[in-house]
């Protein structure tokens, strides 16, 4: 889907900036309530390499902090500990015997 980190970059910037859109708010008013400065929000926004924690602290200026659980969402079924777990017991039968268990007259 993208052939360089810039793409990628430059592809997630411009939705960030169209998630704020959407919200009407301007860069000043996120980056403050961010807590970054507003050269940082711009190179976000831009694609020109940013940080982690600015990219945090811009989703949850958005109100967006459910956009983590979309990039790295929490595995449901964790595949090395299947390999881990041994099957299930099975249920063990006791065979039968001919005459115990039965209830015959008494004489």
């Amino acid at each position: 889907m993208y052939d360089s980190i810039f793409e990628l970059q430059t592809d997630l910037g411009h939705r960030l900036r169209q998630l704020r859109l959407s919200r009407n708010l301007d860069q000043r008013t996120v980056a403050d309530k961010a807590g970054v400065s507003l050269r940082a929000l711009s190179k976000l926004e831009n694609g020109h390499g940013s940080t982690l924690e600015t990219l945090l602290r811009t989703l949850r200026a958005l109100d967006y902090v459910k956009g983590v659980e979309t990039l790295a969402p929490e595995p449901t079924i964790n595949p090395l500990a299947l390999l881990k777990t041994s099957k299930p017991p099975q249920r063990v039968r006791r065979p039968r015997k001919a005459d115990q268990g039965k209830t015959g007259g008494s004489k």
